[in-house]
């Protein structure tokens, strides 16, 4: 059922240890996850360079494709989105492998919306017709994705880019994680959704945690990594170096901590953490 993969920096980053070298890197983890499940079906990387996002997708499995180790490689950012498939929904294929992007956003998905072959038709229907036109593929992440976009808009006065505060873009994605979640419950008592995703526009990110695991790291000051011995910064010595690192499973043996359960965890433009609980009211049992 996929693994994620984001990182948050304010100084940029090299990550291929992370992606690539790691024991437990996300190339290990297309092979075989912690759950010993393969996800094989594609990959994906979202990786900002300036204000828009460069973006490398295809079909197959990252544990045997040489353009993952070569994307992996090509990368220092600030902020990075990273994905492996396990295909649900959707067949496969480089239009339904993630991140998905619009614009500034990237969006990746871990889990499934159930019931969508009900809920498909009135997602779409309350979609911005420019963001339908975008969709691509056929999974239910690539269209949750231009829905949640469109209620951005709509706290935005409907402006095509949104550029909402950070507290109005946590407080809206709250919101529609839970409304997903409700509605799939309704059409579908037997199965529970799984919304773990995260959603970036460069500056902000954010990432949700509902019945899937997910892990975060976060480090301060200089520091070498464990894998090569090298700071992943072109400087010798950034004081002042924050990270946050998102991930389903920990990629490395360093002090990673879980998400807390039925909650959106955010990262703001000044790398401030920010922890929301989702209608923990309303949410059926895992």
């Amino acid at each position: 059922m996929c693994r994620l993969y984001a990182f948050r920096a304010n100084e940029p980053t090299r990550l291929k240890c992370s992606l690539v070298l790691a024991q437990n890197a996300l190339m290990a983890q297309s092979q075989s996850d912690r759950r010993g499940n393969a996800n094989a079906h594609g990959w994906g990387v979202s990786c900002y360079d300036n204000t828009l996002p460069w973006v490398e997708k295809r079909e197959t499995a990252a544990h045997q494709d040489g353009h993952f180790s070569d994307a992996a490689e090509r990368i220092y950012a600030r902020t990075v989105v990273a994905h492996v498939r396990h295909a649900t929904v959707g067949g496969n294929s480089a239009f339904n492998a993630h991140p998905f992007t619009f614009g500034r956003w990237s969006f990746a998905h871990n889990g499934t919306l159930y019931a969508f072959d009900r809920l498909e038709a009135e997602l779409e229907q309350e979609t911005d017709e420019d963001l339908q036109q975008h969709r691509q593929g056929q999974t239910d992440s690539e269209l949750m994705f231009l829905w949640l976009l469109s209620r951005l808009r709509q706290q935005d006065a409907g402006r095509p880019d949104p550029r909402l505060p950070f507290e109005k873009v946590m407080a809206t994605l709250v919101d529609a994680v839970n409304e997903l979640d409700r509605r799939s419950r309704q059409a579908n008592r037997q199965r529970v959704s799984r919304l773990n995703f995260i959603l970036t526009d460069g500056r902000m990110l954010f990432a949700s945690r509902l019945r899937n695991s997910l892990h975060m790291l976060e480090q301060t000051g200089p520091w070498l990594c464990r894998v090569c011995g090298r700071n992943h910064t072109h400087g010798i010595d950034y004081p002042h170096y924050r990270s946050v690192t998102l991930a389903s499973e920990p990629i490395s043996r360093r002090n990673w901590k879980p998400v807390p359960k039925h909650s959106i965890v955010g990262i703001d433009a000044d790398m401030s953490v920010h922890v929301q609980s989702l209608d923990t009211a309303t949410i059926a049992p895992t």
